[in-house]
């Protein structure tokens, strides 16, 4: 929206906070929404009390009520409002308009990044998110968005209380599975389920997606579940059975490499990487793993050297770390080198 026509809202957004008034009473906050809505003219400060009500109360159908009603009443000025913004606070409203407007797939992801960004609220046990209006018609591509987005701010999904939580998730994954079985999107549904601890459900419904059609994914997804249970040698295994599925996928060859490197077989590793760099010669990321197993394997400076260039070219993250711990604990390499290599993990 124009800068000009409302210059305070944008800072009233930045306000908002689940835990300014998750302590308050959801039905005094419902009806100071109705006040704002009805009497004070003010549709922000409606929409504010009525995220604060979802927040205190996510299964109580009263703020859902007078947000459908201010909808109705007053459509242009609260689209005006979420035209383009993306606090928590106007995702959250903007789920439960998406499901009133019959577009369940809008609803569905917007609910999985206010999770993502706050997963302590129950939100998803919001009434609507278990009408059969919404799982009869929410798309497994776009539920499989949604939870993938439930994991973009990196919580910890996998203890008793989160999964409480996220069990309309689970239930809505099971029912929307059943209905629009589709093999990709089961299969990044089965990530989640894994972040959240439930190991078991994801390899059975890797299983599941298997006979639609086996993919790739599948088989990376389940190596993925057998390395959280520490099984190095079930996790090679599906790594090899994508492989088959995927046989020129450079990036299989990197995954595999990584997990020989992990049991300090890098003989292996360094033969994974050869045989993904005739895939993909030119790929950074293969090209700095291969220095550093290189420098471990043999403990030659010019690995690490070839290591420290290269590395600057990789993302700041664990992974860029994790090469660098590794390389760096390779036999009689210089003092000097090792200290050069270590600073740039946090440059």
């Amino acid at each position: 929206m124009p800068a000009s026509s409302r210059p305070a809202e944008p800072r009233v957004w930045d306000r908002y906070d689940p835990r300014v008034t998750v302590n308050r009473s959801a039905t005094a906050l419902s009806g100071l929404a109705r006040v704002m809505a009805h009497c004070g003219g003010s549709p922000m400060q409606a929409l504010r009390y009525i995220n604060g009500a979802i927040a205190s109360a996510p299964e109580d159908p009263e703020p859902y009520a007078v947000l459908a009603d201010l909808w109705k009443e007053q459509r242009a000025d609260v689209a005006q409002l979420l035209q383009g913004a993306n606090s928590p606070g106007a995702v959250l409203a903007q789920s439960y308009i998406s499901f009133l407007e019959n577009n369940m797939d809008d609803a569905a992801m917007s609910i999985g990044g206010v999770t993502g960004a706050r997963p302590t609220v129950a939100w998803a046990r919001a009434p609507w998110f278990s009408d059969t209006r919404f799982l009869g018609a929410v798309s497994a591509d776009a539920l499989a968005e949604a939870v993938m987005r439930t994991m973009d701010f990196g919580h910890d999904l996998d203890a008793e209380d989160m999964r409480e939580r996220l069990r309309p998730w689970f239930q809505a994954i099971n029912v929307v599975c059943a209905r629009a079985p589709q093999p990709e999107a089961m299969a990044k549904m089965a990530i989640f389920l894994r972040a959240c601890g439930q190991t078991d459900a994801s390899f059975a419904l890797c299983d599941r997606a298997d006979t639609l059609k086996p993919l790739m994914l599948t088989e990376v997804v389940r190596a993925g579940t057998w390395r959280k249970l520490g099984d190095p040698d079930q996790a090679a295994a599906a790594f090899q059975r994508a492989l088959i599925l995927e046989p020129t996928n450079w990036s299989l060859y990197l995954d595999l490499a990584d997990l020989h490197a992990e049991q300090g077989d890098f003989a292996s590793a360094v033969q994974l990487i050869e045989k993904g760099l005739e895939q993909g010669p030119g790929e950074v990321t293969l090209r700095a793993a291969g220095a550093a197993y290189r420098a471990r394997l043999t403990g030659s400076p010019d690995y690490l050297r070839e290591l420290i260039e290269l590395i600057q070219q990789l993302p700041k993250d664990s992974y860029r770390g994790q090469l660098i711990d590794l390389a760096c604990a390779g036999p009689t390499l210089p003092p000097d080198l090792v200290a050069e290599a270590h600073r740039l993990k946090s440059h």
